[in-house]
């Protein structure tokens, strides 16, 4: 959720009953430190901060949660061996995902307390193996003692309802949320996703670190570079620099990065926060009742 999930998106969910993250993958240490001081004047509901383990200032992001005394921390995009112990040492509940049974293990090794399985239809970075929820989520569930939260596809009621049937004590909710009122991405982008359909999303880049894309003009650049195989350096040079910050936060739908998951092509709409979590769960509780509807 870089550039996406801020304090105000966080203290929403929280505040309409859901746990609310904040993306710190995008943010300066300062930064991080004045979205959590806002967050908490916000909400007096319990929020964490998602922290991808190969960020540049890592140190400092890990020292700002445990001097501003965050409690929750989903770790991502890295090995949660070195900082777990560390954040579980200071109180701190980790949570950490994964994209396969093998990294779900290693994540329990590591004293995670809980692991998200994050299948392929994932916006943003994504596994390489291209595991579907689907699979992924019950292939974890046989692999590891600690709760399963499921990710990937899932934006309504009726999909968290076969999260947990599938064996997910939860569901961890990205693309919906960042098509909502309070999200931080720019109005351009958040239409362009209201437009979209069914494959207009594609995971790419697999030669430097997979992501999911809405295909633009962009993406057809990195299209005829990968098709004549271009080195990974030539692809880090068409990737440039704030590429994703150029699409989803500054607006430029035609050159910027459009990160976005597949179920893009069943949000129609914009929303604030609140309203889209009461949605999943009145479809969730409703169709628990009525499984056949």
């Amino acid at each position: 959720m870089v550039w996406t999930s801020g304090w105000r998106l966080a203290s929403a969910v929280s505040n309409a009953g859901g746990l609310g993250l904040i993306g710190s993958g995008s943010m300066y240490p300062e930064v991080l430190k004045e979205h959590i001081q806002k967050c908490k004047a916000a909400t007096d509901k319990p929020f964490g901060v998602n922290v991808p383990l190969l960020y540049v200032n890592i140190e400092s992001h890990i020292q700002t949660i445990i001097d501003e005394k965050i409690k929750i921390v989903f770790t991502s995009a890295g090995n949660p061996l070195k900082y777990t112990s560390l954040l579980k040492q200071n109180g701190i509940t980790v949570v950490h995902v994964v994209s396969s049974s093998k990294f779900a293990k290693k994540a329990q090794e590591a004293g995670c307390d809980a692991v998200v399985a994050e299948g392929f239809e994932a916006g943003g970075h994504n596994g390489r193996e291209e595991t579907t929820t689907m699979v992924l989520v019950p292939s974890v569930c046989n692999a590891v003692t600690i709760p399963i939260i499921a990710a990937g596809g899932i934006a309504t009621g009726r999909q968290m309802l076969s999260a947990m049937v599938l064996g997910a004590e939860g569901v961890q909710i990205g693309s919906r949320f960042a098509i909502s009122t309070e999200s931080s991405l720019h109005d351009n982008f958040k239409k362009a996703v209201v437009g979209t359909k069914e494959g207009d999303t594609i995971l790419t880049l697999k030669q430097l670190t997979p992501v999911r894309l809405i295909k633009n003009r962009f993406y057809d650049e990195i299209k005829k570079a990968e098709e004549r195989c271009a080195s990974a350096d030539e692809l880090k040079n068409l990737l440039g620099k704030g590429r994703a910050k150029k699409g989803m936060f500054e607006g430029n739908i035609d050159e910027g990065e459009l990160e976005i998951g597949q179920v893009s092509s069943i949000i129609n709409s914009i929303k604030p926060a609140s309203d889209i979590l009461r949605e999943i769960w009145e479809e969730f509780v409703n169709y628990v009742q009525y499984p056949l509807k």
